[in-house]
């Protein structure tokens, strides 16, 4: 028997979503949909031009392997995570966060100075997310912080794609990887954001070099992949890093092949707020589904259905009781 469904690892971020427009996008030169590594000049020059949207401003921890593990974990299924977090109030936020979702981790003792991440949320009337992030001491994010017991005592190991911006984060992401397929442990992987298929390529093909179980990935992010405008072409080329994949569509639903048959699942259709943390919220259902034995098709709508919640609200998750809730209402139980 295993102790947890999911380990996840990547980086540890508090998040500041604010309401905006394409002009003041435009105007603040913010590139949009996208996630941007900034600095924290550049991070408080975007601050004092959105001085007089602060009020409305939300915060909550983020991050994207760490909203699926959340959502994981309160679906029903435990799951581990290892970040990075300083021995500052938005690490004691993040902490706070994990363990109120019941998200295992072992960060009691290794927190230290500096600066936990931040990300600057920026989010336009048609709900699309543009995030300038700061990463803080996720950036030195490194083997240390991995939990070999942890992988080896689970079932998957979900490895989020932004690790291969940082040298350390990508050596403990490979690291983790390495450990997971000696313990028979099954690897999947998110390709994250268009940037990191796009900037990051290299990194990108040694953390599903040889192929990995599983990987997610948005129609963008697979298209460049492909390097192709086909999306058909594009998902041949990712099965031959992957023996199975999801592909998101947005409104379009989603794409899920699990090795043998694929399943195309239709949207749930709903008036978006916001896309934060669909992709995050998507992968955790998905890996939830699993865990409960679904088969791809049905974790599929599961992922679908959860993802449609979550675009309907500002911040990257639902309210805890959301979870069983959405749970219940699918599955029955």
């Amino acid at each position: 028997m295993t102790q947890y469904s999911v380990y996840a690892i990547g980086a540890a971020l508090v998040d500041t979503e604010i309401q905006v427009n394409d002009n003041e996008l435009g105007a603040m030169a913010v590139e949009k949909g996208v996630m941007t590594l900034v600095d924290p000049e550049r991070q408080s020059e975007l601050l004092s031009h959105l001085e007089g949207h602060l009020v409305g401003a939300s915060h909550a921890s983020g991050g994207s392997a760490g909203n699926s593990m959340i959502a994981t974990a309160l679906f029903g299924a435990p799951t581990f995570m290892s970040c990075k977090v300083a021995d500052d109030a938005d690490g004691d936020i993040y902490l706070a966060d994990l363990e109120a979702s019941g998200v295992a981790h072992s960060l009691k003792d290794k927190r230290g100075g500096g600066t936990t991440g931040k990300c600057l949320v920026l989010i336009t009337p048609d709900a699309e997310r543009s995030m300038n992030t700061f990463l803080g001491v996720s950036e030195t994010l490194s083997i240390a912080e991995v939990d070999d017991q942890a992988i080896a005592a689970s079932d998957w190991v979900y490895l989020e794609g932004y690790l291969v911006t940082s040298p350390t984060g990508h050596e403990a992401a490979l690291h983790t990887r390495k450990v997971a397929e000696a313990n028979n442990v099954k690897t999947a992987v998110s390709f994250s954001d268009p940037g990191m298929v796009m900037y990051f390529r290299e990194n990108m093909e040694k953390l599903v070099g040889g192929g990995v179980d599983l990987v997610f990935c948005n129609e963008v992010e697979a298209l460049e992949w492909g390097g192709t405008d086909n999306l058909d072409e594009a998902m041949e080329a990712i099965k031959k890093v992957a023996k199975s994949f999801v592909v998101t569509l947005g409104a379009k639903g989603a794409i899920a092949f699990d090795g043998s048959q694929s399943f195309t699942i239709n949207a749930h259709t709903v008036e978006a707020l916001n896309t934060n943390g669909a992709g995050d919220m998507f992968a955790g259902a998905f890996l939830y589904a699993l865990s409960r034995g679904e088969g791809f098709g049905r974790a599929g709508e599961f992922a679908v259905r959860a993802a449609g919640e979550v675009v309907k609200y500002f911040g990257p998750r639902l309210q805890a009781e959301g979870y069983p809730k959405l749970r219940r209402e699918f599955f029955g139980d």
